[in-house]
């Protein structure tokens, strides 16, 4: 296991995270109760968030650690700030085809399908763009200049990314690929794939808030999933969730930001201003049986907003939606109430 990825978590990371608090909570507590196998759980920081896999019918500490490994390979593999993934070398290579692995080409078709689909609302080459506000950073608090802001919107086209077999190519050199609107949902599911591989059949996943899970609890009975209530700093839950092999993916205005003036600005940044989003949400979560499908959507329905959301989701009948207006009113599209265990 490689020591170094291996954690606390810091005060700069611990905010986007309350959700898997939350959750690692409810399942510790109603999780164990009808086994005699305690849960083992491993750790690590990946893809600039925290990653935890929790298994509940294994004892097997090399499954865990391969887990870590594997987030290990697709941080290195999609990673734009690291030298020689294959996402870095797309971005440093203009002009020029580039070999990638089949999971990168993969990832990149699905992000340029609800580019296409959402018309660049969600675009891959919005690098440029979240460079610039560098919500990741400590530094993350400067607005840019509005003429930067200008230039950088000028090199987000998702039509700019080209692919001829195992190959991508950004043609324009001032454009720059960054897939984190879908790469942590992508990674969830590899793992679970994985596990699955390993005949595992009852853990968890969490990156970072979004939750992928294996199976049900060892006694066959639904996970409990709690949805943190916006901006509350203590893992408070809006609502809980009865979730079996499913996807639970959240995304909203309270992770990452900071105020200026009485202002929010948070990171997930609109590719037609240049701004931070203003859909009237504080939060979407959506639960899909894929973590890449939840990715995206929930980022998607976000920028969209509550109304526009709605249309769209009537293309997804199983793919079930919360949205959490600024307001705090709660809203769910085609939900299955069994789903829904408690609204706080």
């Amino acid at each position: 296991m490689p020591r170094q990825r291996f954690s606390f978590i810091s005060k700069k990371s611990a905010f986007p995270l309350l959700l898997l608090f939350v959750v690692c909570c409810c399942i510790f507590f109603t999780g164990c109760r009808h086994t005699s196998k305690a849960p083992k759980s491993v750790t690590g920081f990946y893809y600039d968030t925290i990653i935890s896999v929790t298994i509940y019918d294994s004892s097997s500490d090399q499954i865990l650690s391969q887990c870590m490994d594997l987030a290990n390979h697709y941080e290195k593999l999609l990673s734009p700030n690291i030298e020689g993934s294959d996402i870095w070398n797309i971005n440093h290579n203009p002009n020029s085809y580039v070999t990638v692995s089949e999971d990168t080409l993969s990832l990149i078709s699905t992000a340029l399908s609800y580019a296409r689909l959402s018309d660049g609302l969600v675009d891959p080459t919005v690098g440029s763009l979240s460079q610039l506000w560098n919500f990741g950073s400590d530094n993350a608090a400067v607005i840019p200049d509005q003429n930067e802001i200008k230039t950088a919107l000028s090199h987000i086209n998702y039509e700019s990314v080209h692919i001829k077999e195992n190959q991508v190519m950004l043609s324009d050199p001032s454009a720059c690929m960054e897939l984190g609107f879908i790469a942590k949902g992508f990674i969830a599911d590899k793992i679970k794939e994985f596990l699955l591989s390993k005949g595992v059949t009852s853990a968890i996943i969490n990156l970072g808030g979004n939750v992928l899970t294996v199976g049900s609890k060892p006694d066959g009975t639904p996970f409990s999933i709690g949805i943190q209530k916006p901006f509350e700093k203590n893992g408070v839950p809006a609502l809980t969730l009865s979730i079996n092999d499913a996807s639970v993916v959240s995304s909203g205005s309270y992770e990452r930001y900071f105020k200026q003036d009485n202002i929010l600005y948070h990171h997930i940044l609109s590719t037609q201003t240049g701004y931070p989003v203003d859909s009237g949400l504080s939060q979407v979560t959506i639960i899909s049986t894929s973590s890449v499908t939840g990715d995206a959507l929930s980022t998607l329905c976000f920028i969209l907003g509550y109304e526009k959301a709605v249309s769209l989701l009537e293309s997804y009948p199983d793919v079930q939606a919360v949205f959490i207006a600024e307001d705090g009113q709660i809203s769910y599209i085609n939900f299955d109430q069994s789903t829904l265990l408690s609204q706080h």
